[in-house]
């Protein structure tokens, strides 16, 4: 759920405690993966290995929708997943809320995919032959490209907030009509929940992107003919 009192005052601007929480998870995976990878070897621990399958993991998904730039892609889209499902299972800590169950927060999030399909989409084709794919098959479905462009952002911020506010508001419900012995079940679901919310999101984000590059192909193919 959302939390919208602003904790402390940074000049005209109110950090509320949702802020704090998305900094803390910034800071948290920063010192972790900074002490994770630094002494990395040739035969790993535990901590290496699990960080290894995370990254084969996310590899493997990537290379199933673009297999050709699954290296390229594996930072964004990596990163990406990891915050989600942290941001998501947050929401399990006592006092803390999930920050994305704010739809400020989403926004955020949405808007990064959005600028991040563009980039990619202009750094593979050029700008000109990205653009004009916009004005494909026919220069009067323009309006209707950009339409879709600014709905299915929307569309990516408010599913996620949508999705985790609700789960939220249903665990602090069952957790105040039948007290501390039920919420034991409900806490698996909260876990999948928001695993799949992660999943979700992240794949959503890269098809958006594999959309934007997928007119390389295109003038590949053509050039080749």
């Amino acid at each position: 759920m959302e939390t919208t009192t602003a904790a402390f005052y940074i000049g005209p601007f109110g950090i509320t405690s949702i802020v704090i929480t998305t900094w803390g998870i910034m800071l948290g995976l920063g010192v972790f993966c900074w002490l994770a990878t630094r002494n990395l070897s040739l035969e790993p621990g535990p901590m290496q290995t699990l960080l290894e399958g995370i990254v084969s993991a996310s590899e493997a998904a990537i290379q199933s929708v673009l297999p050709e730039h699954a290296r390229e892609l594996l930072p964004f889209i990596t990163t990406l997943w990891i915050y989600l499902v942290i941001a998501n299972l947050t929401g399990l800590i006592p006092l803390l809320h999930s920050p994305t169950g704010n739809l400020s927060v989403t926004a955020g999030l949405a808007l990064l995919v959005f600028l991040s399909v563009h980039w990619f989409g202009i750094y593979h084709n050029g700008i000109r032959h990205y653009l004009k794919h916009y004005l494909s098959p026919t220069p009067l479905l323009l309006p209707f490209h950009l339409i879709s462009e600014a709905t299915r952002t929307i569309a990516l911020a408010v599913r996620l907030f949508g999705n985790i506010m609700s789960l939220e508001l249903v665990a602090l419900l069952v957790l105040i009509v039948a007290g501390l012995l039920v919420p034991i079940p409900l806490l698996m679901l909260h876990i999948v929940e928001a695993l799949v919310q992660a999943y979700i999101f992240g794949m959503l984000a890269l098809i958006y992107v594999a959309g934007a590059m997928q007119s390389q192909y295109s003038k590949k193919e053509n050039n080749n003919e």
